[in-house]
């Protein structure tokens, strides 16, 4: 019995041919042999029921390339975001280096950033708790120059040969594929508890660095101890820092959790979102300059990447600022197939001997290599240099370009384009240093000491941030399933801080405390705080560039959600209207407005402050919505300011915020709407009420 019929998505005449005009209107598909294509709905067939037939080279084509557009995703930061911008030079830095682009006051050289986590795959979300990846590619008149850091000025280990099993105990499980994106179970602990150099970064990473706002609003560093490198040969070691415009701001711990299931894009969507609106993300570059007699005399060894330099020591000096301003053409081809190598330096910038960055300067060039597919990835648009190149470097894997002429090779005797020659006076010099000593695999003892630093973060915080990091500690270590690696860690601890010590053992019930671990080096307790290190001492000093989450209900009184508004955006800050419906609602003068988001989709960890504007209409229904509740109950507990009007209180009451309300709550009063607006956008510049958080974490 013959199938019904169907109708063809294109006429055919009895030859087959195409009864269709030609669309003048776009481009003509082709292959890509660049042969033009008559039909991309239906493959080639013996008859219209009939077998494929295997000479279909437009559907090979098709298939084949569709078979093999993945490409390995890296090891680790595999998730990532990436921009264009441009860093410029603030002043003539010839004194200090002969890197090209420090030399010209105000040019620009174009750049491409890419933020990411370390430990997830690329299908994770955006805040797990873990380190950032802050990676800036350079393109330099004279090359690129890579700048391969990370949010956090200090690593987990001191040699490039751990980073292996590093990698491997906080990735999933080999034996079960979990857990993902997080370092919460029994293999990360297991390993950084047997490695005492590992606790100053587990410090940071259980701070709120490891859970930053959006990359707008987070430092970058270098991490390593570079050199530069004057015209004279002259150099000093430096150490790189990215310090945000805006300031620093993180979320807190339950307001992760949800933001990743309530968007777990939330990093990516902020960054595009800002760049498109035209509030470009912006940092100043700058650096620590110290010399040979400064490393000498400092109280750790300067090519430990378990250390950091307090800015109070060695003061940084600003060089230029970044800007992002354009968002990617297309993900692969940018953000995924980005290549970057910390071997990538230029002229005027050297190495040191940090071990870890040796190590990686080995590793990146060959991992680039795997996983882009050979040698040619340089050929690759966004990994190309913009000034012009000159090699004899040929063939290989998707080469895409080679030496022309017969001249492969150098030296070479050929008047008729000989090919290029190396030049002593502009080329890469590597700073002369005496080096000497027998070859041995062994530890500098300059690298003992694994404690101090972690205990300098630690009285460094806010009292704030030192509970948000033995929450963090009390998190992690309760999802550890053995005993013995708890105990291992809260014995760490207390060669840190013994308070701290304690309260996370309280938080684990773990009685009595556990001896401390003998140290390699006595931890020193006379280092100063250094108020760098904290977050909430280096905040912003206004609302610009956050987020106000305004919620609205059928007859929201129009004078007042326009003042707010009108004050949200003097401040520079972005308004977004959350409402019953999505459709938005219609406010007490009749207007329409909008809506951004529908209450049990945009829930308030979306947004940095909040304001409840309800209308009269339908308050006994809205009391008794489970998403208006949540949104009230979140925004409290998560410390936000929250505005509100006269008819908001009987939401703030069904949501059982009790009375009397504390300084985080503003109430905009209808008889003085701009100057009880503009207060409340003040107050949001504190970002958060952080005196509440006693109060709520006691219910």
């Amino acid at each position: 019995m013959s199938a019904p019929k169907k109708p063809s998505s294109h006429a055919k005449g009895k030859g087959g041919e195409l009864h269709q005009h030609a669309d003048t209107t776009h481009a003509t598909m082709t292959t890509q042999q660049g042969a033009p294509v008559a039909d991309d709905q239906n493959s080639l067939r013996a008859g219209a029921r009939g077998p494929g037939l295997l000479e279909d080279h437009v559907m090979r084509e098709k298939i084949f390339h569709f078979d093999h557009e993945r490409i390995p995703e890296r090891v680790v930061h595999a998730r990532g975001l990436g921009f264009h911008g441009y860093f410029e030079n603030y002043n003539n830095q010839s004194e200090l280096t002969a890197a090209d682009l420090f030399q010209r006051p105000g040019e620009q050289t174009p750049v491409f950033v890419r933020f990411s986590t370390v430990a997830g795959n690329k299908g994770s979300a955006d805040l797990p708790r873990d380190v950032r990846g802050f990676a800036t590619k350079f393109y330099t008149r004279q090359g690129n120059w890579d700048l391969v850091g990370n949010n956090m000025p200090v690593f987990f280990i001191q040699d490039a040969i751990k980073f292996p099993d590093l990698v491997h105990a906080v990735k999933e499980a080999p034996d079960r594929g979990f857990p993902q994106a997080q370092s919460a179970h029994d293999n990360f602990w297991d390993f950084v508890g047997l490695m005492p150099e590992s606790i100053h970064t587990v410090m940071w990473a259980m701070s709120d660095r490891a859970i930053p706002r959006s990359p707008r609003f987070m430092e970058g560093f270098g991490v390593h101890s570079f050199r530069f490198v004057n015209t004279k040969g002259e150099s000093q070691f430096v150490k790189f820092h990215w310090k945000p415009k805006h300031g620093m701001q993180s979320v807190v711990w339950n307001e992760a959790l949800k933001i990743n299931g309530a968007d777990p894009d939330f990093h990516r969507r902020d960054m595009w979102d800002a760049i498109q609106r035209g509030d470009y993300p912006e940092w100043e570059l700058g650096v620590q300059v110290f010399d040979e007699a400064f490393a000498e005399q400092f109280e750790f060894d300067i090519l430990d990447a378990t250390k950091l330099i307090p800015e109070e020591q060695v003061p940084i000096t600003p060089l230029g600022k970044m800007v992002l301003n354009r968002v990617v053409d297309n993900f692969f081809a940018e953000t995924e197939q980005v290549a970057f190598c910390t071997q990538n330096i230029v002229r005027g910038i050297d190495h040191s001997n940090d071990p870890l960055l040796q190590g990686r300067n080995f590793s990146y060039l060959d991992t680039q290599t795997k996983r882009l597919g050979g040698p040619n990835f340089t050929h690759i648009p966004i990994n190309a240099p913009k000034c012009p190149m000159h090699h004899f470097q040929q063939d290989g894997h998707m080469a895409m370009t080679n030496p022309s002429g017969r001249a492969n090779y150098e030296p070479n005797s050929w008047e008729d384009n000989p090919g290029p020659r190396e030049n002593p006076s502009e080329g890469f010099h590597s700073y002369a240093e005496t080096e000497e000593g027998t070859k041995v695999r062994e530890r500098s003892p300059s690298f003992a000491d694994h404690y101090s630093q972690a205990w300098q973060f630690y009285i460094s915080q806010t009292e704030t941030e030192q509970g948000h990091i033995a929450d963090a500690f009390v998190f992690e270590l309760s999802k550890v399933e053995r005993e013995d690696i708890r105990l291992r860690m809260v014995a760490h601890l207390r060669n840190v801080d013994d308070n701290l010590a304690k309260t996370v053992a309280d938080g684990l019930g773990i009685d009595p405390l556990p001896e401390a671990p003998t140290p390699a080096s006595k931890p020193r307790k006379d280092l100063p705080p250094s108020d760098a290190l904290s977050i909430l001492k280096n905040g912003p000093d206004s609302f610009c560039g956050r987020k106000l989450g305004v919620f609205v209900s059928e007859g929201t009184d129009a004078k007042t959600f326009d003042a707010l508004k009108a004050a949200a955006e003097r401040e520079g800050a972005v308004v977004a209207v959350i409402a019953p419906h999505i459709s938005g609602v219609v406010d007490s003068g009749g207007r329409k407005i909008p809506a951004n988001e529908k209450i049990d989709g945009g829930p308030s960890v979306l947004f940095d402050a909040v304001a409840l504007l309800p209308g009269t209409q339908e308050l006994e229904r809205l009391a008794k919505h489970s998403p208006v509740r949540d949104f009230i109950n979140d925004a409290f507990a998560h410390c936000k300011f929250i505005g509100f009007n006269e008819a908001a209180k009987e939401l703030l009451d069904s949501a059982g915020i009790e009375q009397p309300l504390d300084e985080g709550f503003l109430l905009l009063s209808a008889n003085d709407l701009d100057d009880s607006t503009t207060q409340f956008v003040m107050k949001c510049r504190n970002l958060r009420y952080w005196p509440r958080e006693g109060a709520v974490n006691k219910l």
